[in-house]
């Protein structure tokens, strides 16, 4: 079995359903009803899992830690390495968007209609107070997922508390209750390559118009991708290699099945149940770190997210000929570190994270039509960043915890 697996790897699998899912959703856009309800079936299953494997992971991960140094530890870390990447993310699309100016000259005329995007006047103070929950079970069917992690923190923690015969049986069934769904996760992975495939197709089908926005949109596209691209291949490896003391590479291979669902999916939400196996399974990371840190980071750690939100508001403010003092700059970096941490895993939700920031800086709402027609493919690519950060804060977290990982291992044979 072992060697069945290296023959054809399921990231193989997962690139050749790709690409397949390209050509049909170019050469038979028409056909695309037939094949697409894979993907949708595909995604309800990963959507179906994300609320119990948050829930039973933190508690059980949680629970397992013990006292309160080793999550306030643990706390600390998982939160300063989030804080970290975002900002350096930030200042690259910050860089960059001022250095290749791609706002100055755009077609207004290429604007689309933006229609019902809600504008939240306080985001930060409404995030905080919104992730206590008045009814958990209505967090539960909102899919609320600050208020689930936040609520699964509280009861892991207190697990802890009671008592040892109560706490060893709450423990003991969280961990099963864990198990079961990495087992259902393992089952849904199986059919990730199909998914991925009628995703594609749709996707694809629906971008019929993307190489004439791509010509009129170039400039942006590169600098919103270069952005990306250094930070998941220069700034993140580098920040793995340094304090991880692990080959980033390496790592990336065994993330990528999870990186190109990531990517096709543009959910890390949707995609946390796979970050998860490929954590724990290849990576070899324990079940009380990534079982923190993860569902955390596929919730409040948006690098890409962040790099977007920045060279999108300094993008419109261009394309509008307004000049940005260094400090609205600041305020435009800090509301996009907030925002992102606001924004939740799913397709397309920072367009209203983006609206927030630019209503702090005074610029029309209008401009997110100038974007809107490239969001998607673009979202797919800052999706995939967004999850290889989160495997790389776990590694790094791990590493921190004197963890032995599979993937030293490896490097050492």
């Amino acid at each position: 079995m072992t060697t069945k697996k290296q023959k054809f790897p399921l990231y193989l699998q997962i690139l050749i359903a790709l690409v397949l899912g390209i050509l049909f959703g170019i050469f038979f856009p028409d056909k695309v009803e037939y094949v697409s309800w894979l993907g949708d079936v595909f995604m309800r299953a990963l959507k179906m899992i994300i609320v119990p494997l948050i829930l039973t992971s933190i508690i059980s991960g949680v629970a397992n830690l013990g006292g309160t140094d080793n999550l306030g530890r643990l706390g600390f870390r998982t939160v300063t390495y989030y804080i970290t990447t975002s900002i350096f993310a930030i200042l690259t699309g910050l860089v960059l968007v001022n250095i290749f100016k791609p706002g100055v000259g755009a077609d207004l005329g290429l604007s689309e209609t933006v229609e019902t995007l809600p504008v939240t006047e306080n985001p930060l103070k409404d995030t905080l107070i919104n992730i206590i929950p008045t009814n958990i079970f209505d967090a539960f069917v909102k899919n609320d997922m600050l208020a689930i992690i936040f609520f699964s923190l509280l009861f892991g923690f207190f697990i802890t508390r009671i008592n040892k015969n109560y706490s060893k049986l709450l423990v003991n069934f969280f961990n099963a209750s864990f198990e079961a769904v990495m087992k259902l996760t393992q089952f849904i992975i199986k059919f990730t390559p199909i998914g991925i495939f009628g995703i594609i197709a749709k996707v694809v089908s629906e971008q019929d118009d993307l190489l004439e926005l791509a010509g009129r949109l170039g400039i942006y596209m590169l600098v919103v991708l270069g952005g990306l691209f250094f930070h998941a291949l220069i700034t993140l490896p580098t920040i793995v290699r340094i304090f991880g003391r692990v080959n980033p590479y390496k790592l990336l291979k065994m993330m990528m099945s999870a990186l190109l669902t990531a990517f096709s999916t543009a959910s890390s939400s949707a995609t946390l149940s796979l970050t998860m196996d490929c954590v724990k399974n290849k990576v070899g990371v324990s079940n009380k770190v990534a079982s923190f840190t993860l569902p955390l980071g596929a919730t409040v750690n948006m690098d890409g997210t962040a790099l977007y939100e920045i060279v999108v508001a300094l993008f419109i403010a261009q394309a509008y000929a307004v000049e940005l003092t260094l400090s609205q700059q600041f305020i435009a970096v800090l509301s996009a570190l907030l925002t992102s941490i606001g924004a939740a895993g799913i397709p397309m939700a920072s367009l209203v994270m983006i609206s927030v920031i630019l209503a702090q800086l005074g610029l029309p709402l209008e401009g997110i039509g100038l974007i809107i027609a490239v969001d998607r493919p673009l979202d797919m690519f800052r999706t995939a960043v967004n999850v290889w950060s989160d495997s790389c804060g776990v590694v790094i977290i791990a590493k921190n915890e004197r963890e032995t990982l599979l993937i030293e291992k490896k490097v050492e044979s």
